[in-house]
């Protein structure tokens, strides 16, 4: 099946084009008028009857496939055999910046590598209000299938960004307006103490799951902040947490502090 091409990062380049799965990420791509294509099983058709027909009422083409054929249009082990084609959703970084409103949220991650993580990570800036999501450097690609099943339709709805040029990046949102704002063990400010910091305009830099945030880029920030631990009594922390736990955290504080 041709749409099969679209699974690997040079199909995906080459087309213009990605794959999501899932009835989240139907739904999310259906409202924002993203879908090309719905591809269904006949069992998927018939749990998720009102997605197709919003399809059919949007004039969105439907396929209706067997079982061999959804697996291939998916790398999940199980799947759910509701897949939708779109056009890659990457904007210039200049075109997002020009677009953020007032005491704007940003979250960039640099090189990422675990595309579950990934999408997990903009699922949170989505939920906690970011204007804009920037994977910066030589990242995994955003579109990859398990990204895409992550974020649960949040994919479709923050501003997306790809940058290969960290510095020029930082330089773009430091102009802006923004405070770099970066998650190291070492920070001067702990997250439960930055509540002034937070509520202006922001962008946090995160770092990859393996070796966090790369050194030069964290001599960047405008202020290092670190995520407190407090293990039950008579335990050692754990050495780090996970990055999308992390990130979830922090946006977590980044929200509420503009609520106070």
């Amino acid at each position: 099946m041709e749409a099969a091409k679209l699974l690997s990062p040079v199909g995906r380049r080459k087309a213009g084009e990605f794959l999501a799965e899932g009835p989240n990420n139907v739904r999310a791509a259906l409202a924002t008028g993203k879908a090309v294509e719905l591809f269904a099983s006949e069992a998927a058709a018939r749990e998720h009857g009102e997605i197709v027909a919003a399809a059919h009422e949007a004039g969105i083409p439907t396929r209706l496939v067997d079982e061999r054929a959804a697996r291939k249009l998916t790398d999940a082990v199980t799947p759910v055999g509701l897949v939708v084609r779109c056009p890659l959703l990457d904007r210039s970084l200049a075109d997002v910046v020009d677009s953020l409103g007032q005491a704007p949220l940003v979250v960039a991650l640099v090189e990422p590598r675990d595309p579950g993580n990934l999408g997990t990570v903009l699922r949170a800036a989505h939920a906690f209000g970011a204007g804009a999501f920037l994977v910066l450097g030589d990242g995994v690609d955003p579109h990859n299938p398990k990204a895409a099943r992550s974020s649960a339709g949040s994919l479709f709805s923050v501003p997306l960004v790809r940058e290969r040029d960290v510095p020029s990046a930082l330089a773009a949102l430091r102009a802006a307006g923004l405070r770099l704002l970066a998650t190291t063990a070492d920070g001067e400010l702990q997250l439960d103490q930055a509540g002034s910091v937070l509520a202006g305009p922001c962008a946090w830099l995160l770092g990859n799951e393996a070796h966090g945030l790369p050194e030069a880029v964290a001599r960047e920030a405008d202020c290092r902040i670190a995520v407190p631990m407090r293990p039950a009594a008579g335990l050692e922390p754990p050495e780090s947490l996970n990055l999308a736990v992390a990130a979830g955290v922090c946006l977590y504080e980044t929200a509420r502090a503009r609520v106070r």
